[in-house]
C-alpha cells in the first residue's frame, strides 16, 4: 500500500475526530451555549449537511485542479474552521463554523478517496479505502474519547483546539509526502461523470449508504446521555466507552476491508443485518450498564465492517467518474449522518426516551438490508441476462458457420 494512502488516513483522523467528537461533548456545549441537548445535537447534523453539500460541489469545482494542491487547500481551511469553533461566542457562530469545516472535510474526503484508488489496482480498492477509513476508526479509538476527556477537564473548546493542532500536523504531511498526481490526458467531463446517477444500481447503493449510516448514528449521536441517564454509568465512563466503540470500528474496518474485495455483497448483507441486531439489543438491554458497554463495542464493529464495501461498491459502479463517485459516497454517508441525529432528536423530543433512538435506528438499517437484497437480485438478473445474450450470440455464430446457405438467406 503506498505511503500516501497512510498520509490520507492521518488526515482523516483529524477530520473524523472533529466530526464525531461532539457525541461526547453535547452536555457541556448545551450548558455553555444555553440550548437543549437535542439542539446541541443539531451541530452534528450541521456538519453532516455541510458534508452533503460540499462533497459534490467541491468535487465538481476542483475536477480539473491539481489533486495535491486541492488537498492542501482543503485541510488548511478545515483547520481554520476548528479555530473558529474554539473561539465561537454564540451557538450561531459555532453552528456556522461546523458547516465551513464540513465543506472542507467533504472536499478532502472526495478528492482523497479518488487519489487513494488511483494509486492501487482495482483488486485492492476496498483495502485502500479501508486504510483511509482506518483513520476514521482510530479517530473513534483515540480522538473522540480524547475530545470527551478534554471537554470534561478543560472545557469543550479545548477539544476544538486539539483538532486544530492535529489538522496542522496533517497539513505538513500532505504538503511533504503526498505525490503530485498527474491529471488525466483527457480532461474530465462533468456531463459524463454526472451520468452515473442514471444507473439504478448507483441509486440503490446511495440509498443503502444513507440508511446504514443513518440507522447507526441515530443512536450513536446520543450515546453519551444514553450511557449516563439510562444505563446509569458515571459520566467519567463516557470517554472509555467511546474508545471501545472506536476499537470495534477499527476491528470492523480491518476485517471488512480484507474481505470486501472478494465477497462484497456478503459483507453488505451480513454487516447491515448485524447492525440491526445490535441496535435492537441496545433498545431492549440499554438500561443494563454491562450490556450497554458491550453493545456499544459491537455497534462499532458492525457499522464499520460494511464501510469499505459500501465505498468500493460505488467506485466499482462508477469507475468512469472516480471523483464524483467519492463525492457521492461522502454525501450519502452524511445524508445518513444528518437524518439519523434528526430522527433521534425527534424521538427524544416526543418523550420516548433515549432507548427509542435504537429502535428508530434499527428500522432504518432493516430498510437498508432490504435495499441491499434488491441490489443483489438486480445484479444477478443483469448478469444472467448478459450470460444468456452471450450464449445466444455464440450459438448464432456456430449456426452460421455450420449452415452458411440458410443464414445467408
Amino acid at each position: 500500500m503506498p505511503l500516501a494512502v497512510y498520509i490520507l488516513a492521518l488526515s482523516v483522523f483529524a477530520l473524523g475526530t472533529s466530526e464525531f467528537m461532539l457525541s461526547g461533548l453535547l452536555p457541556p456545549i448545551a450548558d455553555d451555549m444555553g440550548v437543549t441537548i437535542p439542539q446541541a445535537g443539531l451541530l452534528i447534523s450541521a456538519f453532516a449537511i455541510g458534508m452533503v453539500v460540499g462533497a459534490p460541489l467541491l468535487a465538481v469545482a476542483t475536477l480539473r485542479l491539481p489533486r495535491r494542491t486541492t488537498l492542501v487547500s482543503l485541510i488548511a481551511v478545515f483547520g481554520l474552521g476548528q479555530i473558529a469553533g474554539a473561539l465561537a461566542p454564540t451557538y450561531a457562530v459555532l453552528f456556522a463554523s461546523r458547516i465551513v469545516s464540513a465543506l472542507a472535510c467533504a472536499g478532502f474526503w472526495a478528492v482523497g478517496a479518488a487519489v487513494a484508488i488511483a494509486m492501487v489496482p482495482v483488486t485492492a480498492r476496498a483495502r485502500a479505502l479501508a486504510v483511509m477509513i482506518g483513520g476514521l476508526s482510530i479517530a473513534n479509538v483515540l480522538g473522540v474519547p480524547a475530545g470527551a476527556f478534554l471537554g470534561e477537564h478543560l472545557g469543550w473548546r479545548s477539544a476544538f483546539w486539539a483538532v486544530g493542532a492535529a489538522s496542522a500536523i496533517a497539513l505538513v504531511g500532505v504538503v511533504t509526502l503526498i505525490p503530485r498526481i498527474p491529471l488525466p490526458d483527457e480532461k474530465p467531463q462533468l456531463r459524463r461523470e454526472v451520468s452515473i446517477y442514471r444507473d439504478a444500481q448507483v441509486q440503490l447503493t446511495v440509498a443503502l449508504v444513507m440508511l446504514a449510516a443513518g440507522g447507526v448514528f441515530c443512536t450513536f449521536s446520543y450515546l453519551s446521555p444514553l450511557l449516563t441517564d439510562v444505563a446509569g454509568l458515571d459520566k467519567g465512563w463516557v470517554p472509555s466507552v467511546l474508545a471501545l466503540f472506536g476499537v470495534g470500528a477499527l476491528i470492523g474496518t480491518t476485517i471488512g476491508g480484507r474481505v470486501a474485495d472478494a465477497h462484497l455483497f456478503g459483507v453488505l448483507l451480513s454487516g447491515t443485518a448485524a447492525s440491526t441486531t445490535v441496535l435492537v439489543a441496545l433498545a431492549l438491554l440499554g438500561q443494563y450498564a454491562v450490556a450497554a458497554v458491550v453493545l456499544s463495542f459491537l455497534l462499532g464493529v458492525t457499522c464499520f465492517f460494511t464501510a469499505p464495501a459500501l465505498n468500493a461498491r460505488l467506485f466499482n459502479l462508477a469507475g468512469a467518474a472516480p471523483t464524483l463517485a467519492g463525492a457521492t459516497t461522502t454525501a450519502a454517508f452524511n445524508l445518513g449522518n444528518t437524518g439519523g441525529p434528526w430522527v433521534g432528536g425527534t424521538v427524544i423530543d416526543a418523550g420516548l426516551g433515549y432507548p427509542a433512538t435504537a429502535w428508530a435506528g434499527a428500522a432504518m438499517t432493516m430498510t437498508g438490508l432490504g435495499v441491499a437484497a434488491v441490489s443483489l437480485r438486480l445484479q444477478r438478473r443483469t448478469r444472467a441476462s448478459r450470460v444468456v445474450v452471450s450464449m445466444n450470440k455464440k450459438a448464432e455464430k456456430a449456426d452460421r458457420t455450420n449452415n452458411p446457405v440458410r443464414n445467408d438467406v
